[in-house]
C-alpha cells in the first residue's frame, strides 16, 4: 500500500477527515462539528462590598457564559473601597465584557495600561480583583486547586504568625505564651507607649469622643518608642526563651536614622524580622541600614510600583518581601515577584491582616504552598460571620494555614449573607491615619 492509499484509508476510517496533500508536510485536518460550544466569554463583572468583621472588604465576581462558572478575587483597599468599586464597575467591566477569561496575562497587561496613568493603589486593586477571579475560573474549569496550576505543592501547610500586643511588658508576654500554647512558632509583638497612639497596641491618648471625628488628634512621638522596644525584647527573651521566633513592625513611623539605631539595638534579641523600618519614600536608606545591622528586614506592604522594590531585591537589601498582593495587582504580578525574589534569597511574607478579604487570604496561601522561597504568612482567625459569608476560608490549625483541594481558590461568597453586613461609607480621608500628629501638631506618617 502506497502513502496516498494509506491516507485515503485513514480518512474513511475516521468518518470524514479532510486531507491537505500539498507537499511533504501534509496534515489531517478534522472537520469541526457545527454544534461546537460557544467560546468562553466574560459576561459580567461586579463588586461586592461587605464588612462581616467590621472591616470594609471589596470582592470582585467575574461571571462567564458557562453556566455556574464564575471566579472571585480580592480588591480590598479598605480606606478607599468606594473608589475601587467605581474603578471596577465603571471602567474595567465594559473593558472586559466579551473577552476570554482564560487569557489571564493578556487581560492583566491590557487592563494595566487601559487608564494610561498606572501603578496606583485604586487601579491596582481593581485589576487584582479581576485577576484573582480569572485564576479562580481557570482552576474551576480544569478541576484543579490553584496551587497545582502554579507548579504544585512545595509544602503541605503554610507556617504563620500572629500578633501579640499589650499595654505592658507583662501583658505582651502573656499573649505570646497564649499563641505558643495554640501551636504558633512565630509571634509579632507590639507594646503601647504611655500617652501615645502606638501602632499595633491600644491607644493610650486622652479621650476625645466629644470632638468631631475629623478633629480627633492621635499623638505620636518616636523617641519614647525607640527606647521602649529593646526593653520589650529583652524582657521577652528572658520570659519566653529563644525557641519562639519574634517579629516587630515599625510601620514607617520613625525617622530613618532612628530606625537604623533601633535595628542595631535589636540585634542581640535575634528577631525573625523587623518590618517596615522606612517608608517607601525613604528606601534609599536601606543600603545604610544593611551596612550597619544584621537584623533581618521585611518591607513592602505600601508598595505599588515595581520600581519601589526591584532594587531592594536585586541589591539584597531586604530579607522578606511584604507586599499586599491586591495592592500590586493580584496573583499575576505576585507570582513574578516571588520568582524574582528566589534568585536573590529574599523570602515571601505576604501582607495578611483583617483588611485582606478571606478570598485574598486564600490567594496568599495558594501562592505560599507553591513558592519555594516562602518565608512566613501573616495570619488571622476568621470570625463565624466571615466563615458564613465566605465558605471555604483557609483553616488555621496548629500554627499553620491548611487548604482544601477544591478547584480554583477553594472559597465561595454568599452574596445574600454578604448584603447583611454593609460597609460604612468611606470617610473623605481616613480619620485615624490622617490625624496622626507629633506633640507639636505636625502631621506624621502612619
Amino acid at each position: 500500500m502506497d502513502r496516498r492509499q494509506w491516507l485515503s484509508g485513514a480518512v474513511a476510517a475516521t468518518g470524514g477527515l479532510s486531507i491537505a496533500t500539498s507537499g511533504p508536510r501534509s496534515l489531517l485536518v478534522p472537520l469541526l462539528a457545527a454544534t461546537a460550544q460557544d467560546p468562553l466569554q466574560i459576561t459580567n463583572v461586579k463588586t461586592i462590598l461587605t464588612a462581616p468583621a467590621g472591616i470594609r472588604l471589596v470582592v470582585v465576581k467575574v461571571e462567564t457564559n458557562e453556566p455556574g462558572l464564575y471566579g472571585l478575587g480580592c480588591a480590598t483597599f479598605t480606606q478607599r473601597a468606594r473608589a475601587v468599586e467605581t474603578a471596577v464597575d465603571r471602567y474595567l467591566k465594559p473593558f472586559l465584557i466579551g473577552k476570554d477569561p482564560t487569557r489571564i496575562e493578556d487581560i492583566w497587561q491590557s487592563s494595566f495600561v487601559s487608564s494610561y496613568w498606572r501603578n496606583g493603589p485604586v487601579l491596582n486593586n481593581a485589576i487584582s480583583g479581576v485577576d484573582m477571579a480569572l485564576w479562580d475560573i481557570l482552576g474551576k474549569r480544569t478541576g484543579r486547586p490553584l496551587y497545582e496550576l502554579f507548579g504544585g505543592k512545595c509544602r503541605e501547610a503554610v507556617d504563620t504568625y500572629r500578633h501579640a500586643s499589650g499595654s505592658s511588658l507583662e501583658s505582651v508576654a502573656e499573649n505570646v505564651r497564649r499563641y505558643l500554647d495554640e501551636g504558633f512558632r512565630h509571634v509579632r509583638v507590639q507594646m503601647a507607649v504611655e500617652g501615645m497612639s502606638t501602632y499595633g497596641a491600644r491607644s493610650t491618648t486622652a479621650d476625645q469622643s466629644d470632638f468631631p471625628a475629623n478633629r480627633r488628634t492621635n499623638v505620636w512621638e518616636p523617641r519614647p518608642y525607640v527606647q521602649a522596644v529593646p526593653k520589650l525584647f529583652d524582657y521577652l527573651r528572658h520570659e519566653v526563651g529563644d525557641a519562639v521566633e519574634l517579629l516587630h513592625d515599625v510601620h514607617e513611623r520613625i525617622p530613618p536614622i532612628l530606625a537604623i539605631q533601633l535595628a542595631k539595638d535589636l540585634e542581640p534579641y535575634r528577631l525573625f524580622f523587623l518590618e517596615d523600618p522606612f517608608s517607601p519614600e525613604d528606601v534609599g536608606y536601606f543600603q545604610h541600614l544593611r551596612a550597619q545591622s544584621s537584623t533581618p528586614i521585611a518591607m513592602g506592604e505600601l508598595f505599588n510600583n515595581p520600581n519601589e522594590f526591584t532594587g531592594l531585591i536585586k541589591d539584597r537589601l531586604i530579607d522578606f518581601i511584604r507586599v499586599h498582593i491586591s495592592q500590586i495587582g493580584g496573583l499575576t504580578p505576585a507570582r513574578k515577584l516571588a520568582a524574582l525574589c528566589e534568585y536573590f534569597a529574599v523570602r515571601t511574607a505576604w501582607h495578611g491582616p483583617g483588611d485582606v478579604s478571606p478570598v485574598g487570604h486564600a490567594a496568599n496561601v495558594h501562592l505560599d504552598i507553591a513558592t519555594p522561597n516562602f518565608g512566613i504568612q501573616e495570619a488571622r482567625s476568621f470570625s463565624s460571620a466571615e466563615q458564613d459569608v465566605f465558605p471555604g476560608c483557609p483553616e488555621l490549625r496548629d500554627g499553620y494555614y491548611w487548604l482544601s483541594d477544591q478547584p480554583g481558590l477553594g472559597i465561595d461568597l454568599d452574596e445574600r449573607l454578604a448584603a447583611r453586613f454593609p460597609i460604612e461609607d468611606d470617610p473623605p480621608f481616613d480619620m485615624n491615619w490622617g490625624n496622626l500628629r507629633r506633640a507639636d501638631g505636625t502631621s506624621t506618617k502612619p
